[in-house]
């Protein structure tokens, strides 16, 4: 196999990919960005306290399906798609881009102590991982803007976002220039802190802690999870104001205020208790005001201030 070939089956891997994960990615979005159309059930948690359930993914998939059918689980994948193969061949370019110049970066490596060396792996790993990552962000931001506007439709049964086209045209009269590009400092920042975290938890405990080959392989897969859940609020508030001010019912008042940065979406959200909705899939509690009756808790039914 070439290695044309081995790019294209890679392109395709990445759209089937995002093909079979789409369903679960749209109702994460929707969770996400607060959207709750499931009652929470009188539950308990596992240490057998009182608890309000929330529908995990796939009763959420299930009922799009029910609301618009298989085809609809699929809405917003086009542009999905589209900005997903975006992001590949970005990261390929740049990849290439960054191989031309490693050789000339790895000149008198051999003469250097084994620690300075490794140290400046370290660095050069961090600052390419973050190139990469920041590039594949920039040119596949209007694609992700798309995707969430087309899934957030959903929430009103609009149909303002339709195609790849149309929804630039929408965009551009809600936002302007600046509207394909929403969202975008939280993400970026998320990613860029998840590569920092990540990689220097590995290199700290791979230099220091872990001794033994076999079971470093491990650590960077480990701390990569790690980072990424602490840094998934990040994600929560990208795709918020990804649909804020879009002129859809979702990202507008009573369901979410009229954000107008980031920061004031983030401390919203904290107040709230909401930076971590959608983060556990499977085991969902409802963490809005309750009301305790007897020995049943019930959703407080509550309204904020724009």
């Amino acid at each position: 196999m070439t290695e044309q070939d081995k790019k294209w089956s890679s392109y395709g891997f990445r759209i089937l990919l995002s093909t079979v994960s789409h369903p679960f990615e749209y109702a994460k979005v929707l969770i996400q960005i607060g959207y709750e159309p499931i009652p929470p059930r009188p539950s308990t948690t596992f240490f057998g306290k009182p608890a309000l359930k929330l529908p995990n993914i796939f009763e959420y998939v299930k009922h799009i399906k029910t609301v618009d059918g298989f085809s609809g689980c699929y809405r917003g994948l086009e542009s999905k798609v589209c900005g997903s193969l975006l992001s590949a061949i970005a990261t390929q370019k740049v990849i290439e881009y960054l191989e031309v110049h490693k050789n000339e970066e790895e000149d008198g490596v051999e003469d250097e102590d084994v620690e300075v060396a490794r140290r400046k792996k370290f660095i050069r790993t961090i600052r390419n991982d973050i190139l990469t990552r920041a590039t594949t962000i920039l040119v596949s931001q209007p694609f992700h803007v798309i995707t969430v506007r087309m899934m957030a439709q959903f929430v009103g049964r609009e149909l303002r976002y339709r195609g790849i086209f149309g929804s630039i045209g929408e965009i551009y009269r809600q936002n302007g220039i600046l509207g394909f590009f929403s969202g975008l400092i939280p993400r970026l920042l998320g990613d860029i802190l998840t590569v920092l975290m990540a990689n220097s938890l590995t290199y700290a405990i791979n230099t220091y802690v872990v001794e033994e080959k076999e079971l470093q392989v491990y650590t960077s897969a480990t701390m990569m999870f790690i980072a990424t859940a602490v840094t998934y609020p990040f994600q929560v508030v990208s795709n918020c104001m990804a649909v804020t001010r879009s002129g859809l019912m979702a990202g507008s008042p009573p369901l979410m205020p009229h954000y107008g940065t980031w920061i004031d979406c983030w401390n919203d959200l904290s107040s709230r208790n909401q930076l971590k909705r959608g983060s556990s899939l499977i085991m969902r509690y409802y963490v809005g005001p309750q009301l305790s009756l007897r020995n049943e808790i019930i959703p407080k039914i509550s309204t904020f201030k724009n």
